[in-house]
């Protein structure tokens, strides 16, 4: 007969340790107004730059005031990874390391830099819409992430190509993210501040149980989220 806790062919099972295991949340506040607006802010710069509404030799001021944006967004990409949104998070990280390297390059101005800046914002388009693909239920996030495919799209063709146009178009595609970006922070931030939906974001499925279900709901399947189970 094989000993207790030991199961024929010598591999080790575990008794159910559900009642004597404890998990402690911590609450925070939604990092998500701060990010959204920091992608309003760093795309209405870039925007007017684009279209001429500020002058040619302000790129490197431009960049300093962009600057900051990465520094906030990687803020809001590290709280939201501790919030367990792997969503919100990774699109904040990406967006953080892209205005870094734009700064980077309007400061710098390296040889090729347009042409670089053109292929990251190229791959940024494609991740951006592999993002909206997955993000519809979370509609706020779906928004501005279908507002970023076609203005870093056009600015990769701005970028590759160097046509004054497609500059035009980017700028005039960044001050519409903007507007999206800065609705969707101001309604994310009016909804955590008074507890109801004020701004209609259109959550739908998880993301709308997120914010109306019960205690019950939120910890639906715990035991295997990022940082309680044994592996990511």
């Amino acid at each position: 007969m094989a000993p207790a806790g030991i199961i024929p062919g010598g591999r080790h099972f575990e008794p159910d340790l559900r009642r004597m295991t404890r998990i402690h949340l911590r609450p925070i506040a939604s990092p998500m107004p701060l990010g959204f607006f920091a992608v309003a802010i760093a795309s209405v710069l870039v925007g007017c730059f684009q279209l001429g509404l500020l002058p040619e030799d302000s790129g490197r001021a431009v960049a300093l005031a962009v600057l900051p944006a990465f520094v906030l967004q990687l803020l809001v990409a590290v709280l939201a990874f501790g919030a367990r949104d792997v969503l919100a998070a990774t699109l904040m990280a990406c967006f953080s390391g892209l205005w870094l390297a734009s700064a980077l390059v309007l400061v710098l101005r390296p040889a090729g830099g347009g042409r670089v800046l053109g292929v990251l914002y190229a791959v940024f388009a494609v991740f951006a819409l592999m993002m909206a693909s997955v993000a519809g239920r979370k509609r706020a996030l779906w928004l501005v992430l279908c507002a970023a495919v076609p203005r870093f799209a056009v600015a990769a063709l701005a970028g590759l190509t160097e046509t004054a146009w497609a500059g035009l178009l980017s700028g005039s595609l960044g001050l519409l993210l903007a507007l999206v970006a800065a609705y969707t922070a101001f309604a994310l931030m009016l909804e955590d501040m008074r507890g109801v939906q004020v701004l209609p974001i259109g959550r739908s499925g998880p993301a709308q149980h997120a914010v109306e279900g019960d205690l019950a709901v939120q910890l639906r399947d715990i035991e295997r989220q990022a940082g309680v189970r044994r592996t990511l």
